[in-house]
Order: structure tokens, then sequence, then C-alpha cells
């Protein structure tokens, strides 16, 4: 569960991507101060998240592995946004995974896949695309301002925490 500060889905998204920059800091994503000082300067716009390029860039350090587990057999193209739930044809919502990988998570979103117990496993470039593509979602339905997003989430009543701002709230209605 985020802290108390966070109280909207665009809070939201910033803690999770503070998560992103305390971990590429060095500091891990379970560094509360320093999370919670790169969530205020994003929550100002003090920091802004890296560009399309640097993704990319990092990306490359590693061209062919899976992202999600690391292996290095029959890569395939994720949608990390599912096609099937409208997920954008762009490379900012493409990462190359295993065939099992890729396949296990099927049409699932990111955080649905993983599960509250390992969103914080994600890894680095896959989460940063994929909240990125979240706040745009949001910024165009006007819900980057909202609390919890129980309506139209497709978890509904198997959410283990309904009614409670979490990742899966970034998700509603994919």
């Amino acid at each position: 569960m985020p802290p108390s500060a966070v109280k909207t889905v665009r809070d939201l998204i910033f803690w999770q991507y503070a998560k992103i920059i305390s971990e590429s800091s060095g500091f891990g994503k379970t560094n509360y101060g320093f999370i919670m000082d790169r969530f205020k300067k994003l929550q100002t716009g003090q920091i802004e998240w890296s560009t399309s390029i640097r993704e990319y860039l990092k990306e490359r350090e590693k061209p062919d592995t899976c992202i999600y587990c690391g292996s290095k057999t029959k890569l395939t193209l994720d949608h990390i946004i599912p096609s099937s739930r409208n997920g954008p044809d762009l490379p900012d919502n493409a990462v190359m995974v295993c065939a099992s990988c890729n396949s296990s998570k099927g049409n699932k979103t990111l955080y649905e896949w993983f599960g509250l117990e390992d969103k914080d496993t994600v890894h680095r470039i896959a989460e940063g695309k994929y909240l990125k593509l979240l706040y745009s979602l949001h910024e165009k339905r006007g819900t980057l301002n909202s609390g919890a997003v129980c309506k139209g989430c497709r978890l509904g009543s198997k959410c283990p925490v309904s009614g409670k701002l979490t990742v899966y709230c970034l998700e509603g209605g994919l």
C-alpha cells in the first residue's frame, strides 16, 4: 500500500516512478526518505521522468535478454498494455521478452500479472514505459486526480483491496 501522501492516480504514478528513480540511483525500492523526496519533486515538476530516448538506450544495453526473466532464448515482442486491451502499437508500449513470459502474461496488464506482492520487482524499463503510458491514458480520461478507480476495473470483486488506492487502480478500465 502506498503512504498516506499518495491520494490520487497521479500521485500513485509518481510514487511508483520515484521508486524506479531510487532503484536506478542505487538506493533500492525501499528507501522511504529518498523515494518521498523524488515523489515530491515529481509532483512539483522539479524533476521529470526520463525520455523515450533514454529508455531506448537502457534497453539496448541488453538487447537479447527477456526484460521480465532474463532468458536469452525465443525472444518475442510484448505489448506492455496488450493490444487486446487497446494498448497502442508504439515502441513505448513494447519490450522484448521470451516466449514463455509473453505466453504467461497473455492479455494481463503488468501489475495484474506481477501481482501486488511483486509489484516492486517489475523491471525498471518495462515499469517506466508502463507508468508513462498509464499517465497519458488517465490524462485523456480525466482521472489523474481521482482516488481509487474501482469503477470499470477488470478485477472487480477479485480485487484484494477494493476501494483502496493501489497499482491496480492505475490499470482500471484497461
